[in-house]
């Protein structure tokens, strides 16, 4: 076959059918030959193990079609779902070099006609992917047959993901959509479900990844297949899919089907924590005016730059990767604490600063063995630090339940190499040579979940309270303070100076 002029997008139509024998034929017949004058367009029919004559049916339908398109038929042998079969189609594109593709039902609840409306938006590169909605006409669905109940319920989860998920689409459960086959090697739609809710989880996907969704009004022809579903299966595993997305969005789990955020521009791994009572506020209100400051893992240096700012001290940072933009410190120095404090000298400092730094480390106990050693000549540097505790409250409930799951932020933060209690953060310092003055519950980030409102307010003042019954159950975070106690060696020193200063006051008397 002739390779298709470049000057044409080159798009699939994916037609996935499961005893469709009936139905398959007009859906063929009905694709617009139009589409033929701007895309080099090919059909594949996705007969998923079908029990009549689909497939037969589908090979037989070539001379039925209206366009000049190239006909796919290709047959499953074991049944794979309603999401396994769209992913089969989708790999197809992508092997195939497809620019685009368009996602058809066998039944013929979505009209072929609408084609050209719902390409048009990627051709022109105005989204990465265009839905069919019969939302948009309200009444539209019910007008098309659709029972008063299936309405209603669309309704109402289609609000709950909008809510969950930050979205505004009129409907997530429309099975008539179109795809940039680019948009879709950036998420990684292999890993969804099989079954219905597939549809969910590629939407939610396409929302983390921040492509860009469009919706069109369609017509509703309330069919067969849709019958298939179990509502309430289906609703139940739409609202778990949301709760996980939402849950992984708040560093409470972590499922790789949704690890699909872009990376972001600037090089540095946290963001700045100071719109809320946080590790960076306490360290922020422990640092004396005009202090001389070592920032150990600054994470892009925001809360150094704050301590200029604010308490006009002199700060240098080290970490592993460059500062944020815009940010400046006194000095900075691209180091990975994992090999060790060597390259760092650490007199002279006031303050040194270990802000969620120690549970990335692969041996904590050395390095802070190392940077006792490091402070001998500065025993009164005061150090801060902070880790999460993984004592908290939800981490309990999760375990009961059966769960341990890592995030890409949170307490279980998937770059943490060791875990901590008030008890052991605590032992580790003491047991490093170092005096713990004070020990700090940090509750939850609310107001970064839900941001500035009531519910997030009423939720710290709860929080906050119930650290003071128990802060080793309730804190989300713990902030310490510690100071180097003296070596023996400085010890041993004493004991002799003072022993020559006192023998000779004796012999002098």
């Amino acid at each position: 076959m002739p390779a298709p002029p470049s000057r044409q997008h080159r798009l699939l139509i994916l037609i996935v059918a499961y005893n469709a024998e009936k139905t398959i034929s007009e859906v063929l017949a009905r694709i617009p030959a139009g589409l033929a004058d701007e895309y080099h367009v090919e059909v594949l029919v996705l007969d998923d193990s079908s029990q009549d004559r689909t497939f037969e049916t589908s090979r037989n339908a070539q001379c039925g079609i209206a366009g000049d398109f190239v006909l796919h038929v290709l047959l499953n042998p074991v049944n794979q779902g309603y999401g396994g079969n769209q992913k089969i189609g989708y790999q197809f594109a992508i092997e195939h070099g497809f620019d685009f593709v368009a996602l058809l039902h066998g039944d013929g609840q979505y009209a072929p006609e609408c084609l050209p409306d719902l390409v048009r938006p990627l051709r022109a590169g105005e989204a990465d992917a265009v839905f069919g909605s019969r939302m948009l006409d309200r009444m539209g669905a019910l007008r098309g047959g659709m029972p008063l109940y299936k309405f209603l319920g669309n309704r109402l989860l289609s609000w709950f993901q909008n809510r969950m998920l930050g979205a505004s689409l009129s409907e997530f459960h429309s099975g008539y959509r179109v795809y940039s086959v680019a948009a879709l090697r950036q998420i990684p739609f292999e890993l969804n479900t099989y079954d219905f809710h597939f549809d969910t989880e590629i939407i939610i996907q396409l929302l983390i990844a921040r492509l860009r969704i469009r919706e069109l009004p369609i017509p509703t022809y309330y069919c067969y297949e849709i019958c298939r579903v179990n509502g309430l299966k289906y609703a139940a595993d739409v609202t778990k899919a949301v709760l996980r997305a939402r849950s992984q969005r708040l560093g409470l789990f972590y499922d790789r089907r949704f690890d699909c955020r872009p990376a972001a521009t600037d090089p540095t791994e946290y963001e700045p924590k100071f719109e809320y009572l946080s590790p960076h506020t306490a360290a922020i209100e422990a640092v004396s005016e005009g202090a001389r400051v070592l920032d150990l893992g600054c994470a892009g240096g925001y809360v150094g730059a704050m301590l200029r700012r604010q308490r006009r001290c002199r700060v240098t940072g080290v970490d592993r990767v460059p500062l944020g933009l815009g940010v400046e410190l006194d000095a900075f120095i691209i180091h990975d604490l994992n090999h060790g404090l060597s390259a760092i000298d650490l007199r002279d400092y006031d303050c040194v600063l270990l802000l969620d730094v120690i549970e990335h480390l692969t041996s904590p106990e050395a390095f802070v063995e190392e940077l006792r050693d490091g402070l001998k000549l500065s025993p009164e540097t005061m150090l801060l630090a902070s880790t999460a505790n993984i004592g908290f409250f939800i981490n309990r409930l999760m375990l009961f339940a059966g769960q341990f799951n890592y995030g890409k932020r949170g307490i279980l933060d998937l770059t943490h190499c060791r875990l901590f209690t008030f008890s052991s953060f605590r032992r580790l310092f003491e047991q490093g040579g170092f005096r713990v003055r004070e020990m700090r519950g940090i509750p939850g980030p609310f107001s970064l979940a839900f941001g500035d409102s009531r519910v997030s307010r009423a939720l710290l003042a709860i929080n906050t309270a119930l650290i003071r019954l128990s802060r080793g159950l309730f804190s989300y975070q713990m902030f310490f303070v510690v100071e180097p106690l003296p070596s023996l060696e400085s010890l041993l020193r004493r004991a002799e100076e003072h022993t020559t200063d006192r023998t000779g006051a004796v012999e002098t008397s």
